[in-house]
């Protein structure tokens, strides 16, 4: 089948996206250098400025470039080499910041790995990435040290959250934490933090790599769309491309502004939208290692955030934080959520609630994918309309297209979401096959990204994300999209978070089935579910509704607080 996407130059497309932005922007144009160089940039420019916040104790932008050159030293000391492979299984602590500029200095690759990975899963990436050394948080001792024999990992160094921490808290914390944790005295295979930067301190020789925007920088992690872990390549340019085109989307984010750190450093969104990118722009990011949804008020309280980034799932959090009546939010530019599709409806409470609290401006919702180094859409200026993607990142095209014959759709017709740019990973490591399925090169030989994901453009060329190609049902020759029955269901007054899946039937092949977790108070009972049948015969088409319900008390949930499909459909042909 001949592959006829993309035929038309990005000067001929049906919407110029670059209309909507303050300057005409067609092209961010990137500069050959490295993650690391960009950023000392900023630290230049902003040196007496804070950069972390962490429990109140400040690093300044001069201050952490020292830092981070220590760390590179140590890790040379340590014999780490350009294109080595350092794995940084951390927390959102400074120490975990400091190690992945340290890394990118030295022409290093930084590998990031979820801190609470299986033993299994640690010793897989470990293996597949061919690292050398391990950062790591100390209560992931136990497992490291079960599975470090059988990696190339030659040295770990062990941090504690407290590191960093005020002198009391940092006592308090070893009282009540680390004194509880089985960890050794430094030997061959671990030694502390602090101990490890002591050996940087004697080594003089400059740790500087000249790096090329093409060089790979970062390894990140997905399942990409058949679900098989996979090791996405990051390069240089691809993440400076997003912290120039953060600079054209959010112009008013500078000196002076907080971000609440909340979002985990192992994900693209969290460690490129939430703490690279504000700190490349002179800003201050709050490190929370731990995020506790019921302390929520307390952080906006102390720290009076500007900026507010999270997933949906985070904002469900503040909305429902029955502490928040009395805060005031005026102060706050902007509110991103990502990493999830915000429902419509569910983009209304946010706005009502935000306007509740003073707060000038609406949610701002954005799409990106591991495989696109994180944002490559975002709701910019009066793109911003109601349940939308919003439009493409300076630089970035992205077209709806026929999941068979790869013809554009027309407009307001669903189609698969097709991405090219900077921002498009360079590969999955040593998985040919898999970057074929997913990268197309078209004639001009530009680099596309089939998502896998489901969308469609209206008449202004504003996304509007539908789902997951592969979360459709086929059910009596029916396309049913289950996120549009979520949809229906969360806006229900008794239901509190709603999944649904296709489940085999006899003669329809596929028919839905909602698994419902109920509001506080709620009794899961025929009577209720009978409720939420009639409800749905009310909101959707006869083929749509649920054929089964299943209350449960909690739904699985993904790293970054996703509700986890996967497992409910293992789970259900586990039954």
């Amino acid at each position: 089948m001949k592959i006829n996407l993309f035929k038309k130059k990005k000067e001929e497309l049906k919407y110029p996206w670059y209309k909507y932005y303050d300057k005409d922007i067609r092209e961010v144009k990137i500069d050959d250098i490295s993650i690391y160089d960009y950023f000392e940039k900023s630290c230049f420019a902003h040196k007496n400025e804070t950069a972390i916040n962490y429990f109140g104790e400040e690093i300044k932008f001069k201050d952490l470039l020292d830092k981070i050159d220590l760390c590179s030293r140590a890790l040379e000391c340590y014999g780490v080499r350009e294109n080595d492979v350092v794995s940084i299984m951390m927390p959102n602590t400074p120490e975990a910041v400091i190690a992945f500029y340290a890394v990118n200095k030295i022409g290093a690759i930084a590998n990031m790995i979820h801190p609470l990975s299986s033993e299994v899963e640690l010793k897989e990436t470990l293996t597949r990435t061919k690292s050398v050394i391990l950062i790591a948080v100390n209560i992931a001792y136990s497992k490291i040290n079960n599975i470090i024999d059988d990696t190339k990992i030659y040295k770990t160094i062990l941090v504690s959250p407290k590191d960093s921490m005020p002198k009391i808290m940092n006592l308090l914390y070893t009282i009540t934490k680390d004194l509880k944790n089985k960890i050794p005295k430094s030997n061959e295979r671990f030694i502390y933090w602090n101990e490890f930067l002591v050996r940087g301190n004697n080594y003089k020789r400059n740790t500087y790599v000249k790096r090329s925007m093409n060089d790979d920088a970062i390894y990140l992690h997905s399942g990409g769309t058949t679900g098989t872990p996979k090791d996405i390549v990051i390069t240089n340019s691809s993440v400076n491309a997003i912290m120039d085109q953060a600079q054209y989307v959010f112009p008013k984010i500078g000196v002076g502004d907080r971000i609440l750190a909340i979002l985990p450093m192992f994900h693209s969104f969290g460690l490129l939208v939430s703490i690279a990118a504000p700190l490349c722009m002179g800003a201050t990011i709050v490190m929370i290692p731990q995020f506790d949804a019921k302390r929520f008020d307390k952080l906006i309280r102390k720290y009076d955030p500007t900026i507010l980034i999270g997933v949906p799932t985070l904002f469900e959090a503040l909305i429902t934080n029955p502490y928040m009546i009395n805060i005031d939010l005026s102060k706050v530019k902007y509110v991103i959520s990502g990493g999830d599709s915000l429902s419509s409806e569910r983009n209304q409470r946010l706005d009502n609630f935000l306007m509740e609290h003073n707060c000038k401006v609406k949610v701002i919702q954005g799409y990106g994918l591991t495989e696109t180094s994180g944002p490559c859409c975002i709701g910019s200026y009066n793109s911003n309309k109601l349940g939308s993607i919003g439009i493409p990142l300076p630089s970035v095209v992205i077209k709806i297209m026929d999941h068979d014959t790869m013809e554009e759709m027309p407009t307001k017709e669903i189609g698969e979401m097709c991405i090219s740019g900077p921002n498009v990973m360079s590969r999955y490591l040593n998985n040919k096959k898999e970057t074929d399925d997913i990268i197309k090169i078209d004639e001009n030989r530009t680099r596309w990204v089939r998502t896998g994901d489901l969308a469609y453009m209206d008449e202004d060329g504003v996304i509007f994300f539908v789902q997951r190609l592969k979360r459709i049902i086929i059910s009596s020759g029916y396309n049913v999209y289950p996120s549009h029955i979520e949809d229906i269901l969360i806006k229900h007054p008794k239901v509190e978070l709603c999944g649904v899946i296709g489940i085999p039937h006899p003669y329809k092949v596929q028919v839905a089935k909602a698994f419902i977790v109920l509001k506080e108070g709620i009794k899961p009972n025929n009577e209720t579910e009978k409720e939420i049948l009639e409800y749905c015969e009310k909101n959707l088409a006869k083929y749509m509704i649920p054929k089964k319900i299943e209350f449960r008390e909690t739904l699985p949930k993904t790293m970054i607080g996703k509700v986890n499909y996967r497992e409910l459909e293992k789970e259900e042909l586990e039954k």
